[in-house]
């Protein structure tokens, strides 16, 4: 019997916004395969650069739509934030906090003093995402970068999924502030590898998977810790995005869902000069990519992948083909 794609992997390293859920909705399907996981022996974790909530918050939201999740099974940017500033401020410092309580209360635990305003003359300024900041948030911060203040930023993702479509994420108000300093912050979050690092060490894996929907973030930040990486399809990229990804940011896999991991993944496989997934082939002439397939099925999209990455090894940029299709 073939095995299916998870069987190859002890732990899963999840994205939560574009693979769990929407928005406060589930995306169908992901709690149940998720489920899945431990009767299997792999291990889940979620990493997640939303440091808007608690990761016990985020815990019980996981819950609540059916997903298996344990408080420590959360590692959050709002953590790898408050602990970067740890190992860059004394104790006590006092850091202007740009984001929601939760972010304060990881800054908290980290021996430093959440506060408000840049009157007080904070060392550092932490910048996470939360709904609820606004033109006075953002102005605080800016006064205190541009006064000298240490910047941190959680991550810097510029959209995030919402159950009504894409909305701005962390890295669309980051770029508010520094428009503003001419300043850059050094970025706690995905996609640097420590996070990714961290959640793997937490679950004792020694073959993890990360899965998640954006290329410059989750696919970028496994790439980076060594990991094996999937794109899902249920968030921010799409078949046309990977395609056409710099090589940093191209993931190992492709999956349409989470559902995917318990069915053989179709490797593509060299094919006298083609590339050939499941019953479909791609072969690159100059810059057309010439497909034996449909668009509307995802293994078309992974022979596509397979040619144009092979012909086009070292994309410092994203490279977009000629496509050409045939039935």
């Amino acid at each position: 019997m073939t095995a299916a794609f998870i069987d190859a992997f002890d732990a899963v390293l999840a994205d939560l916004d574009g693979v769990v859920y929407a928005g406060p909705h589930a995306i169908p399907g992901a709690p149940e395969a998720l489920r899945g996981l431990a009767p299997r022996g792999v291990r889940l974790g979620y990493v997640t650069n939303n440091a808007s909530r608690s990761p016990a918050e985020v815990a019980a939201h996981l819950r609540e739509l059916g997903a298996p999740a344990e408080d420590g099974d959360v590692v959050s940017s709002a953590q790898a934030g408050a602990a970067l500033l740890a190992s860059r401020v004394p104790a006590g410092a006092a850091v202007l906090v740009t984001g929601s309580r939760a972010l304060a209360h990881e800054v908290e635990l980290r021996g430093l003093v959440p506060v408000k305003s840049a009157d007080e003359r904070p060392a550092a300024v932490i910048q996470g995402f939360s709904p609820d900041l606004g033109w006075r948030d953002l102005a605080e911060a800016s006064y205190a970068v541009a006064a000298g203040a240490l910047w941190v930023a959680t991550n810097t993702d510029l959209s995030l999924p919402q159950a009504r479509g894409i909305a701005p994420g962390n890295g669309t108000l980051v770029s508010a502030v520094r428009a503003a300093t001419g300043r850059e912050p050094l970025v706690a979050g995905k996609p640097e590898a420590p996070l990714f690092v961290a959640a793997a060490e937490r679950l004792g894996a020694q073959r993890p998977v990360v899965v998640g929907d954006r290329l410059d973030t989750d696919i970028l930040g496994g790439n980076r810790a060594g990991f094996a990486t999937a794109a899902v399809l249920t968030g921010v990229d799409t078949p046309e995005t990977i395609l056409a990804a710099r090589s940093a940011e191209r993931p190992g896999y492709i999956l349409g869902t989470l559902a995917e991991f318990y069915v053989p993944y179709p490797e593509p496989k060299a094919d006298d000069g083609a590339w050939r997934a499941g019953r479909f082939t791609a072969r690159v002439d100059g810059d057309v990519l010439r497909v034996s397939g449909s668009p509307d099925d995802l293994d078309a999209w992974r022979a596509a992948c397979a040619a144009w990455w092979t012909a086009r090894p070292d994309a410092d940029e994203p490279t977009v083909p000629e496509l050409v299709w045939r039935a």
